[in-house]
């Protein structure tokens, strides 16, 4: 069975910012999930692009990690690979409503 990006989205939310206490999917940080084509053992190749709070983030590669291995920890995905980008920039106005109420933003 094809695996959704919406399936990715949510193993992502399991990736908590260890700054803010909020998921990276939430803060806004995960920009592109690609899912490739399902292979012969029914596994997917999976392509992450995010980007970090600040460029210098001290939790960035805690976090590339955090990504890796939550997405390679559903089982139709064969590997991941996470790309970190700078462009654009993230913003608050990134972040869902959830994570403005968690972190007191209005």
């Amino acid at each position: 069975m094809a695996l959704a990006e919406d399936k990715v989205r949510e193993a992502l939310k399991e990736v908590i910012d260890p700054e803010l206490y909020v998921n990276i999917v939430d803060l806004g940080l995960v920009y592109v999930v690609e899912v490739g084509e399902e292979n012969e053992e029914g596994k997917h190749e999976v392509q992450v692009e995010m980007t970090m709070t600040s460029p210098m983030c001290p939790a960035g590669p805690q976090l590339v990690a955090g990504t890796k291995a939550a997405a390679e920890s559903l089982e139709e995905v064969a590997s991941c690979n996470v790309k970190v980008v700078m462009e654009p920039a993230w913003t608050p106005e990134r972040m869902t409503d959830d994570a403005r109420d968690h972190l007191g933003i209005f």
